[in-house]
């Protein structure tokens, strides 16, 4: 293969006259970590709140949260990507859906609700088998000690099973990073289309793709050791997940 490396493309000025190369690059990293961070924080939120309807003994509750899952898990994340940009807005009434057409960021917020309701089906997952996970004796327990059920769920059942799942919440994580790429298609400057926007003007097609990657890889693997650090922080003596329950 006869291929001419130029790293020194990315201290080029890129097309926009005002920023080289390499910022663009950061710049679509950064759309990239505020698109993940805030869908991540919706997927937290909507997941626990799923994940604990499906372990109620209500079962209207249950059906609905089980249909929740269902919905968001089996559909694929680009389809729904394009359904929350180009389908709801003309769903909506018209002033509520020219209004979301008129939003500054909506790629963005588009890409954060869709990332959102995503991956909270699969939190919502392992936050019910970290509930079921859980000996049964804890709730009779602190049932028997004067709390109700919400107060029981909230205090002790689910900060014991969010610490169970905190490995397979860490690979949600690390997952909703990287299907932000997916973003791309509507529109959202983050890192692949940055990357892919370096290759299209300057030619340098393994180099933008070679620094993405690398981009990548660096924030997973801080992702990685800094929820590692929060698991041995929080794990508890005994509790499943933990050398002493081995």
């Amino acid at each position: 293969m006869d291929y001419h490396w130029n790293w020194a493309v990315f201290g080029e000025q890129s097309p926009d006259g005002v920023n080289t190369y390499w910022q663009m690059l950061v710049s679509g990293l950064g759309w990239t970590l505020a698109a993940a961070l805030a869908g991540w924080l919706m997927a937290l939120v909507l997941g626990a709140l799923a994940g604990v309807a499906r372990t109620l003994p209500q079962r209207p509750l249950r059906m609905a949260a089980g249909a929740y899952v269902e919905l968001f898990r089996n559909v694929p994340l680009l389809v729904q990507m394009f359904l929350w940009f180009f389908v709801v807005p003309e769903l909506l009434p018209r002033a509520a859906g020219d209004w979301l057409k008129a939003l500054p960021q909506a790629p963005f917020v588009t890409a954060v609700v869709c990332l959102g309701f995503f991956t909270s089906a699969r939190v919502a997952v392992q936050v019910a088998a970290g509930i079921e996970a859980l000996a049964g004796g804890q709730l009779q327990a602190a049932l028997a000690l004067g709390l109700d059920r919400p107060q029981a769920y909230r205090h002790v059942l689910l900060p014991l099973a969010l610490r169970i799942v905190l490995p397979p919440l860490t690979s949600e994580f690390l997952n909703i990073i990287k299907n932000s790429s997916v973003a791309l298609t509507i529109g959202l400057m983050e890192l692949t289309a940055s990357a892919r926007a370096i290759q299209e003007f300057s030619f340098q097609v393994f180099e933008a793709y070679t620094a993405a990657t690398m981009l990548y890889v660096l924030v997973n693997l801080a992702v990685t050791a800094g929820m590692q650090a929060v698991e041995r922080r929080l794990a508890l003596p005994g509790t499943l997940g933990t050398p002493g329950a081995r």
